[in-house]
């Protein structure tokens, strides 16, 4: 009851600062400036007491975004000191980068790749999950086309030298001298698949070359899967292990999370003033859209075709997609997913198998973020990229994303590995950091849609989807 009270205590302090602003912003009502400073920072001790109340990590990273707000808004200096937390963070996030990507690969790979025993379902399964995150791919990349929300952000302030520059081979600077004009589209795109096989598997860890890393770990995982189990047990088992491990790492960083996302927000908005969020709620307005454009018209429609009845699924998924919404992470809502499916009609050895594969091969709301956001930083940096271009980057992501693991904001690792990728400015991505909480509830929910989705899809190609399931059964 009293969590009820500083709820709505805090809810009435929300609005009542937002109404203050709006009648000053529209100048209905003359407030001077160090009222409006007097109303931020009571309202800032509002949400703080809300927030160790909730004693919860994402109403502290909401806290935090506000509080960070404020501090670019009033102390523009302080906060753009701020920024090395902010880097911090981004940095913490990257060192993840190889360990994550080959452990789960790997595992992925050679603990469930044994087509003898998993039959059909191996490609069915496959082939559905690289159509649904292609075609979610596809869907992103024409919402940030359409709404354009990077462009026009200024970024004129920041140092120049920040802007990562991408490395130049001279050998291939060479080559493309002696070549005509005409032809040097075919020379760079066959460079590009060159430059995704490691030489050295160190360094591309080092160097967080996510395409050469999943190259390596997919080939390895392979070889491993290739082995009699007396021989592969003990690979398999350490990547488990070590896949365990990141995800604790992983969460750990993410204690972090709230006062990096609190400096990236106060830096952005002190370096670059409080325009800059207008065009970060565009991106988030954008992705959203996005998502609910996938859930209709792709989701939706395979639903229809395959008869499966859409209330009885709503009502089926509605648990594990809630805990995904408001923990961010589609792990904490694997077990409620998976006796949901159960409980549904699909047979326990598809829901075993699909779902857990699907955390790592179809996370449709992740990958169609991807695609949004990695153009989104090109428009920022205003880096206009061809279609061609485009595609490249939708390509890595179709290959990288694969990779994701299923916790919170565990997709920054994949964008900011991007990024460095193809020379897109990775510090634009602390800015992203700011409202990525609010994204991520969205694509996390989605993701936990489409793997449900999947179990039902699979059920029905294989005819083993039991339509008179109890309906009266709760999950």
């Amino acid at each position: 009851m009293k969590k009820k009270r500083v709820g709505l205590f805090t809810l009435v302090a929300v609005t009542l600062a937002i109404v203050v602003a709006v009648l000053k912003d529209f100048s209905l009502v003359d407030v001077p400036d160090q009222v409006m400073m007097m109303v931020r920072w009571a309202l800032a001790l509002v949400l703080v007491f809300y927030a160790y109340t909730r004693k919860n990590l994402t109403t502290w990273i909401l806290v935090c975004m506000a509080l960070g707000i404020f501090v670019g808004i009033d102390y523009p200096h302080v906060a753009i000191a701020l920024q090395p937390l902010s880097k911090g963070f981004i940095k913490l996030v990257k060192v993840i980068v190889g360990p994550i990507l080959f452990a789960t690969l790997v595992y992925g790979i050679a603990g469930h790749n044994d087509l003898k025993q998993v039959g059909r379902m191996g490609w069915k399964s496959l082939v559905y999950f690289y159509s649904a995150t292609t075609i979610a791919l596809f869907i992103g990349l024409a919402a940030i086309n359409i709404s354009r929300a990077g462009v026009g952000v200024d970024i004129s302030h920041i140092p120049q030298h920040e802007l990562p520059k991408p490395p130049v081979d001279a050998a291939d600077a060479t080559m493309l001298e002696q070549l005509p004009e005409g032809i040097h589209w075919l020379y760079k795109t066959l460079s590009f698949f060159r430059n995704i096989f490691p030489e050295n598997i160190a360094k591309a860890i080092y160097d967080a070359q996510v395409l050469q890393i999943v190259i390596f770990s997919v080939l390895f995982g392979i070889g491993l899967a290739m082995l009699d189990e007396k021989k592969k047990k003990p690979l398999l088992d350490f990547c488990e292990s070590l896949a365990e491990t990141m995800f604790k790492f992983t969460n750990l960083i993410m204690y972090f999370a709230p006062i990096g996302v609190g400096a990236a927000m106060a830096y952005t908005v002190g370096h670059m003033g409080v325009d800059i969020l207008k065009n970060l709620f565009m991106l988030v307005a954008t992705l959203y859209v996005a998502l609910i454009a996938f859930l209709l018209l792709v989701l939706l429609p395979i639903a229809l075709y395959l008869r499966i009845p859409i209330m009885k699924f709503v009502n089926a998924i509605k648990e594990p997609v809630s805990i995904a919404f408001a923990t961010t992470s589609s792990d904490a809502a694997l077990p409620k997913a998976m006796s949901a499916m159960e409980k549904f009609g699909v047979p326990r050895k598809i829901v075993s198998f699909v779902i857990p594969t699907g955390y790592s091969f179809n996370l449709d709301g992740t990958t169609l973020y991807l695609s949004l956001a990695s153009i989104f930083v090109a428009q920022a940096a205003g880096m206009h990229l061809s279609f061609g271009q485009q595609l490249l980057i939708v390509f890595t992501l179709m290959i990288s994303s694969k990779g994701v693991a299923a916790i919170p904001r565990a997709s920054l690792i994949i964008l900011i590995a991007t990024a460095d990728q193809f020379g897109l400015p990775t510090f634009i991505i602390a800015a992203i950091l700011g409202v990525d909480e609010l994204m991520d509830m969205a694509r996390t929910s989605v993701n936990v849609i489409g793997n449900c989705l999947a179990t039902v899809v699979i059920a029905k190609w294989e005819g083993e989807f039991n339509e008179h399931a109890d309906e009266t059964q709760t999950v």
